[in-house]
């Protein structure tokens, strides 16, 4: 007679899951619709800024991270490099933002998938998991318009120079085409221009710099032509 088997069958643990968005109802959302996957996912943390994210993330290290591009101005994915330094969390960026070049920006950065905000519950919760597994997700909405990107522009250069304009803001965006339409201006006129004091924009500037690893004014000029910066 054979001999009854003892081994107990172990449940898989539930994947992790950290929502990071500055919509306080988006965030309620988006841990009611974990919550519903139980027990394959689990809502463990939630944050709504940069900084709140990277502090909680390095605490609780979630298995997945549900991140929105845009949090109170800031784009997210500058964090990214600091993020991985602390956390091995797959990043799945949630966004209303259909420009398929940040899309492919978020994926040079380091995320493994993008989901835009109008899909299906089910489309966000298959993508969870498929990161998880450490596999790329684009789902169908937004997979035709990275492909394309991919395809004309898929070059290291090119790649490097999307994933450094996704680190700008909306301030500094707006900054870059006030330059590019006021080329040869004096300072003075440009902040003027802007709203803001001559040492504001002096400091704007030394960021932008900063991030696209350029030198000076004509170097912006250039480079934002090149990369179309200066259509708002």
């Amino acid at each position: 007679m054979p001999l009854a088997s003892t081994a107990e069958t172990v449940e898989p643990r539930p994947i992790r899951v950290m929502i990071v968005d500055d919509h306080k109802a988006i965030l309620w959302g988006l841990e009611r619709l974990v919550e519903s996957a139980q027990p394959r996912l689990q809502s463990i943390a939630t944050a709504s800024s940069c900084s709140e994210m990277l502090r909680v993330a390095a605490d609780c290290q979630p298995d997945v991270i549900v991140l929105d591009l845009d949090l109170n101005g800031t784009n997210s994915l500058a964090s990214l490099p600091e993020l991985r330094r602390s956390c091995q969390a797959q990043v799945l960026i949630l966004t209303g933002d259909r420009d398929p070049a940040m899309h492919q920006a978020a994926i040079v950065a380091g995320a493994r998938g993008v989901v835009l905000k109008d899909e299906g519950a089910d489309v966000v919760l298959q993508a969870i998991e498929h990161v998880h597994a450490a596999q790329f997700w684009a789902s169908p909405l937004i997979a035709g318009g990275m492909v394309g990107m991919l395809a004309s522009r898929a070059t290291p250069d090119a790649l490097a120079g999307n994933s450094r304009i996704a680190s700008l803001t909306a301030r500094e965006r707006e900054i870059i085409r006030a330059i590019v339409r006021n080329r040869g201006a004096k300072s003075i006129v440009i902040a003027e221009a802007l709203g803001i004091s001559e040492h504001t924009l002096r400091n704007h500037l030394t960021a932008i710099y900063d991030k696209l690893g350029l030198r000076n004014r004509i170097d912006l000029f250039a480079f934002a032509t090149e990369h179309d910066l200066d259509r708002g």
